[in-house]
C-alpha cells in the first residue's frame, strides 16, 4: 500500500539552511557543503523533487502559479543570501536547478564533485578553478 506523500512547501529552504549551518561549524566551505546538500535532495524522493520542479515550470503557461514558484525560489535565494551577496545567490540557485533538471531529464547520476566545482565557480570566479571540468 502506498503511503500518502505530504506537501511540504519550506522542504527545499529548510535543507539549505541546514546546509549553511553545518558548513559554518564545520569549516567546510559553501561549495561543497551545497554540493553535498544537491546530492542528498535529489537523491531523496524523486516524485517530490520532480513535483517541486513541475509546479516551477508549469509556471510558465499558468500565470496564477508565478507568485507560489517566485517565493519557492525567493526563500532559497534569502537563505544563500545569508552566506554571500542577493546577485550571487540568484546565480547558485540557476545553477542548482540546471545541474539537478539536467540530472532529472537525462537520467545521468547526480555528480557531486562537478557540482562542488561549478559552485565554487560562481562563489569565487577568480578563484583559480579549473577549466577542463
Amino acid at each position: 500500500m502506498a503511503r500518502a506523500r505530504r506537501h511540504d512547501p519550506d522542504r527545499r529552504d529548510r535543507i539549505v539552511d541546514a546546509a549553511l549551518r553545518v558548513a559554518a561549524r564545520s569549516g567546510i566551505d559553501t561549495a561543497a557543503a551545497l554540493a553535498r546538500l544537491m546530492g542528498e535532495w535529489i537523491s531523496g524522493e524523486r516524485a517530490q523533487v520532480e513535483l517541486e520542479y513541475e509546479l516551477y515550470l508549469a509556471a510558465l503557461r499558468r500565470p496564477a502559479l508565478r507568485p507560489v514558484a517566485a517565493e519557492w525560489a525567493e526563500t532559497v535565494v534569502d537563505a544563500l543570501s545569508r552566506r554571500t551577496d542577493p546577485v550571487t545567490a540568484r546565480a547558485l540557485v540557476a545553477l542548482v536547478d540546471g545541474i539537478c533538471l539536467q540530472s532529472l531529464l537525462t537520467g545521468v547520476p547526480y555528480d557531486e564533485e562537478y557540482a562542488r566545482v561549478m559552485l565554487a565557480r560562481v562563489l569565487d570566479p577568480g578563484g583559480g578553478a579549473p577549466t577542463d571540468t
